[in-house]
This record gives structure tokens, C-alpha cells and sequence, in this order.
């Protein structure tokens, strides 16, 4: 009994040993997928970039809920102001109006027999409620120049991205430059209500016409510092990805009556306890394609300890979810989410409601469906008194296609980016967990990207949809220049 036990203390040992060494081996085997990179001259920006800026925020594109003449009146006015403003882009770019209030540009390329791609980013912003009015710094569409930054709806989402890029276009024509191959330039006018009459038009107009970009870049992530653990360095983020976005409604119905004789379990009590039941038992987190892509090549950039759990994930993997899944920002990017977000019940504080309602919005991780939601809210809920019904009306799509990160169009955003924000910056893949206009081009594009070449700290990025939405000068000065190089370095693909 003694000579067995010791030799499986053996066996399992020399298998601990045998571990030890195929972790540590793919820790020190792990290599940076980061390219080398020279130094480029940098682009001139013009000295009243900053100032078109202002005035363009200055503009109140909000999303137009109904189109009405009313609300395309300063899409309109953006318009006009964009062609005064970019005279050589207007000179030499083809310019059509798509729908109500998008643009679009076409910029040929050197060589006719290439393919082209498109460069995104959406004329409209949110609107500021009045009660938040009073928080702002300077008042939302101000565009105000002050302390080394413009302040205003629109400084980070997303009107630096139109006018970074017709910045650069220009600085591109008035040098006498021009791509290799054809660009367009995709502006939509109601990306922050989903964008059906706007970028889905435009990748409607391009399908037509039988144009398949090699590759899309829309807005997205950003360069983040101080946000991945164990990293020092600038991180930037492009993502191969974004979840798909559902609203489910529950409904419970009840016989009502007076308040001073309830049954037990009111119609809002009812749907309360679905809510609470659904808030504590989250869908199951998993890696999926483009968040493990990420941490599999952010590995090599990692202390050696970290980088132990990064290459070798086969094993880790549980190990890892369990962090991320402890804040709002790491959490949602290995899950399914589900956000409460409309409640309605009730008409008198003396009257029990027959109807009691809410909806649920889904943020959906790729891998997964709206089915797969519906039957994990089947089962968490486990109660026959509440109705579940997908929302009428309003924008709904699923988990976009995974990009590949393999492709000479990721290698080129990767290269320009560090080309533009120095050799430190650290390139990988990530997920989108919000919406863009790129999902309406993933079918007509081999790839589409998100990315948005600005650096922003971790208390930078609540400033978008939220208070004192602001962008450096600095920043938007790189942001240019990163469109520029873009442009002119993109080697033609057939």
C-alpha cells in the first residue's frame, strides 16, 4: 500500500513537472505580434483645423427621430458648411447626398483595377437633457476652444472622425497627393437611432453598384492607458467585432381592482421579482472569438507571470473570466448583458394596474442568438404569469461577423496606428460592445474594423453620450494625421 502510494506521489509529480514546463514554454515561446515600425514625417495640420471643428459642433445634428424638415434643417446647414470649409476635397471628390442627410464621397484611386475601402465615422450626435445642462463645463454646442481642448457634443462622437477625415483629404489634395487605390467616405446621419435611413442606405447604394470594399474602418474602440492590468504601456483596441443589440418586453397582466384590498402578488410585483431574477442570474460569461483573440495577443506584451495565464488560456481560461467578470467595462465583454431599461405600471397611487411592463435590452456576444436569449429568460424567470415578446418597432441586429486579423488591411490599421502614436503602443484586436453604422457593411466588405485614433484615459470615455464631452487638440491633431497616412500608405489589393 506505502510503495503504491509513493509511486503515484511520483506519477504525479513528474505530470506537475511535465505542466509546469509546457506552461512555461509557451510563455517564453509566446511572440509579439507588434510590427516594427520607423518614424514618418509627420503631416502639416492646418492652423484652423481646430476652429472647423468648433463650428461644426456648434451645429446641433441631433439624430432625426422623424426626418421632418425641422430636424434635417442642420444636417442642411452641416453640409453647406463642410463644402465651404474642404473647397479641394468638393473640387476633386465625387459628393452625394444619400436619404434624408448622409454623405457620401469617392475619392479614385491611382489604380482602377484595385479594391477599395471605406473610411466611416456619422454626422449626427445625441441630444444633452436640461437637467444635465447645469454639469457642463461649456455649454454642449459651444465648441468651445479652452484649456487645450474642444468641448461639445460631437468632440468624441463622432464629428472629430468626419472632420479628421476631410482635414486630411485636403492637406492630401493641396500637397498633390492621392491614394493608390479608391477611398470612399462614409458619413450616415442617424447612426445613434440605428442608422436605417443612413449608412444602411449607403451600403445599399454601394451593393448596387456592385462594390466590395477589401476593407471597412468605422468608428470604435480607442487607445486606453492604465485599463489592462499588468500593462504600462498605451493599448489600442480595434475591433473585429460587435455584439448584436435585441430588447425583449415582459408583460404581466392582472385582474386589478383597489389598493386597499391587493392579492398577494401584484402585476407589478410579479414583474419585479421576473427583473430581479434575471439581474441575479447573468447569462453564463465565456471567451468569445474576439475577446480571446485579444488576450491571446496581448500575451507577449505581458510581465512573465501574466503572460503564463495569457498563452496558455487552454487552462486559464475559468481562471481569467473570474476577473473580468467583476467590472461593468471587462464583464461585458465575455457575456451576454441584459439592462433593464423602461418600466410602466399603474395610473393612481389608489389603482392596482392590470398591466404591468417592461423591457429589457440585450447587448448579444458573438457565438450567441436572440433565441438563446429568449430561452435563457424562459428559464430564469420560470413564471407563466409573464409574458415574453420581442419589442415592436425600433432597431434590433445581431452579433456581427468576427474580422480577420490576419488580413493585410488589419496589419495596415495596426501599422498606421503605431506609426502615428509611437512604437509603445501596444495594437490588438478587441470587441465592440456597443452599435455602429459598420454592421450595415458586413455584408458588401471582406472586413470591417472599428477604431477611433484617439487616446482617452478611463475617465475620458464617460465623457461620450455623457457630460463634458471634450477632445484634445493634441489628440485631434493626431487623428488627422492618422487618416493621412492612412490614405496615402494603403497598398492596393485585387
Amino acid at each position: 500500500m506505502k510503495k503504491r502510494l509513493v509511486q503515484t506521489i511520483i506519477v504525479l509529480a513528474a505530470l506537475a513537472v511535465i505542466l509546469a514546463s509546457i506552461l512555461v514554454v509557451r510563455a517564453i515561446t509566446t511572440e509579439s505580434l507588434q510590427p516594427e515600425v520607423t518614424s514618418v514625417d509627420p503631416l502639416g495640420v492646418d492652423d484652423g483645423a481646430v476652429q472647423r471643428l468648433s463650428e461644426a459642433i456648434q451645429i446641433p445634428t441631433i439624430s432625426p427621430a422623424d426626418y421632418s424638415p425641422e430636424e434635417l434643417a442642420p444636417f442642411e446647414e452641416l453640409h453647406a458648411f463642410l463644402e465651404a470649409s474642404y473647397p479641394r476635397v468638393h473640387a476633386e471628390l465625387q459628393r452625394e447626398v444619400v436619404g434624408p442627410c448622409s454623405l457620401l464621397y469617392t475619392w479614385p484611386g491611382k489604380d482602377e483595377e484595385a479594391r477599395p475601402a471605406v473610411l466611416m465615422s456619422h454626422l449626427d450626435v445625441v441630444p444633452v437633457s436640461q437637467q444635465e445642462l447645469p454639469d457642463w463645463t461649456h455649454p454642449p454646442f459651444s465648441g468651445a476652444v479652452a484649456d487645450g481642448f474642444i468641448w461639445g457634443r460631437g468632440a468624441l462622437d463622432v464629428k472629430v472622425g468626419v472632420l479628421g477625415i476631410l482635414e486630411a483629404a485636403e492637406a492630401l489634395l493641396e500637397k498633390g497627393d492621392a491614394p493608390q487605390h479608391t477611398f470612399y467616405f462614409a458619413f450616415g446621419c442617424d447612426e445613434e437611432i440605428g442608422g436605417s435611413r443612413g449608412a444602411k442606405k449607403v451600403a445599399e447604394l454601394l451593393q448596387e453598384r456592385d462594390i466590395n470594399p477589401v476593407y471597412v474602418l468605422d468608428e470604435g474602440l480607442v487607445i486606453t492607458e492604465g485599463i489592462m492590468p499588468g500593462v504600462d504601456r498605451p493599448v489600442a483596441l480595434i475591433g473585429v467585432a460587435e455584439k448584436g443589440f435585441w430588447t425583449l418586453t415582459l408583460t404581466v397582466r392582472a385582474e386589478g381592482g383597489h389598493s386597499s384590498m391587493p392579492p398577494s402578488k401584484t402585476a407589478i410585483g410579479i414583474l419585479a421579482g421576473a427583473i430581479h431574477r434575471v439581474e441575479s442570474s447573468p447569462m453564463k460569461p465565456y471567451l468569445n472569438e474576439p475577446a480571446r483573440q485579444m488576450f491571446e495577443s496581448l500575451a507577449a506584451e505581458m510581465p512573465f507571470g501574466m503572460r503564463v495565464v495569457f498563452a496558455n488560456l487552454w487552462l486559464f481560461e475559468p481562471l481569467l473570466i473570474a476577473q473580468l467578470v467583476g467590472a461593468p467595462q471587462t464583464n461585458a465583454s465575455v457575456r451576454t448583458t441584459a439592462a433593464p431599461t423602461i418600466f410602466n405600471a399603474g395610473t393612481r397611487e389608489n389603482v392596482l394596474p392590470q398591466t404591468a411592463q417592461a423591457r429589457i435590452n440585450f447587448r448579444v456576444a458573438p457565438g450567441q442568438t436572440i433565441e438563446d436569449v429568449e430561452d435563457y429568460l424562459r428559464a430564469v424567470i420560470d413564471d407563466d404569469r409573464v409574458e415574453i415578446s420581442r419589442s415592436a418597432g425600433g432597431f434590433t441586429s445581431d452579433p456581427s461577423p468576427t474580422s480577420s486579423i490576419e488580413t493585410a488591411a488589419f496589419e495596415h490599421v495596426r501599422r498606421t496606428t503605431r506609426e502615428i502614436f509611437g512604437e509603445e503602443t501596444i495594437v490588438i484586436p478587441g470587441l465592440m460592445v456597443g452599435g455602429t453604422d459598420s454592421r450595415w457593411f458586413t455584408e458588401i466588405a471582406d472586413d470591417v474594423y472599428r477604431f477611433l485614433p484617439t487616446q482617452l484615459s478611463a475617465e475620458d470615455t464617460k465623457r461620450i453620450h455623457g457630460v463634458d464631452e471634450r477632445v484634445s487638440v493634441e489628440n485631434y491633431h493626431k487623428i488627422i494625421r492618422y487618416y493621412a497616412r492612412l490614405i496615402i500608405s494603403s497598398e492596393p489589393q485585387k
